[in-house]
């Protein structure tokens, strides 16, 4: 096990270096590749009506007339081992990790992203809680009883589920909840829980039955598919003529099989949404990473954006390894290698 996760975690590293390159060539590389000169690019940040010491002094902060490999090389440095930056008369120090500092607010990236994370992460966990509850639970019952018309209608509504945009679906439930029978708040109510835990949950309620009811749908689908596959096989017919109960033979044999391909699929939903559900946090005004990230990149607040795909890839290796270890707890048969 020990060898598997040292194995693994230097992989994660190995990706999330590839990931930083990959978008550090995107935003740095290719605006110089399409014609652009380093003026035009200080320029974008400091405004059009700039004068030309304020656009050297960006271009020089920025290193923009060095190579792009030496830009990078900086940036992952600056990540392992911290920066000092030069803020006039004071110089300012940056302690590992350092992501940099934001080009519109002069704050440090690493601060903002912590102070956005955990609203992202409530509205991810909670929403993961109840599309795994409900899709699971609906996923098995449509499965036990294939062809029903309890099957039939819970399929029908999952495919409505897939097929209704996170947008639309939160601004029917905002409507309908929030401005004509006023049960939760409306948009922009988000309050952190520490400061108002009954105004946090209120304000999250609609969020989370938002995202649950798109995501539960696709979980029911692959539920029920799962156990249809898997209560025909000669192991579940074995383990009802041995006389166990029907619920044993579902929750134990068949559920448990059909777990595995459930948990991947959980891994980078979940990871992708503590990177930041940006359709979500824009409809209902939720101050979390993907809100940031979306600003960020109108702004061109390059740091930020770099700052907000690492922390999305480094959630979605995270994650992915944890289920790679929870294979082997689930399903014996599964080994680490």
């Amino acid at each position: 096990m020990l060898t598997y996760l040292v194995r693994r975690l230097i992989g994660a590293v190995v990706m999330l270096l590839l990931v930083t390159l990959v978008t550090f060539g995107i935003f740095f590389g290719l605006p110089k590749l399409a014609g652009q000169t380093t003026d035009q690019i200080a320029r974008a940040y400091v405004g059009r009506a700039a004068d030309p010491v304020a656009v050297e002094a960006t271009k020089e902060r920025l290193g923009l007339d060095e190579p792009i490999i030496v830009q990078y090389a900086t940036y992952v440095k600056t990540i392992a081992a911290g920066a000092d930056y030069d803020a006039g008369p004071v110089t300012d120090h940056c302690p590992a990790p350092c992501l940099g500092y934001s080009y519109r607010s002069s704050s440090p990236v690493l601060d903002t992203l912590l102070d956005r994370a955990p609203a992202t992460a409530s509205l991810a966990v909670g929403a993961a809680i109840l599309w795994l509850a409900g899709g699971i639970a609906t996923g098995i019952v449509s499965a036990l009883r294939r062809g029903s018309l309890w099957d039939r209608t819970a399929m029908i509504m999952a495919l409505s589920g897939v097929s209704l945009p996170i947008y639309f679906t939160g601004l029917v439930s905002m409507a309908l909840f929030s401005y004509t029978v006023k049960i939760f708040p409306g948009g922009g109510s988000y309050r952190p829980f520490t400061d108002d835990p009954v105004t946090w949950f209120q304000a999250l309620v609609l969020p989370w039955v938002t995202l649950a009811f798109l995501y539960a749908a696709m979980y029911a689908r692959l539920t029920r598919a799962g156990m249809l596959e898997t209560m025909n096989e000669d192991y579940i017919r074995t383990a009802r003529a041995k006389g166990l109960r029907e619920r044993t033979v579902v929750t134990k044999h068949a559920l448990r099989a059909t777990l595995t391909p459930i948990i991947t699929v959980l891994g980078l939903d979940l990871g992708l949404l503590l990177g930041g559900a940006v359709l979500t946090e824009n409809t209902f005004s939720i101050p979390g990473l993907g809100q940031l990230a979306l600003t960020s990149v109108k702004s061109g607040d390059l740091p930020m954006v770099l700052g907000v795909t690492l922390i999305t890839s480094a959630a979605i290796v995270g994650l992915n390894l944890i289920v790679d270890v929870l294979y082997a707890v689930i399903d014996p048969r599964v080994r680490l290698t």
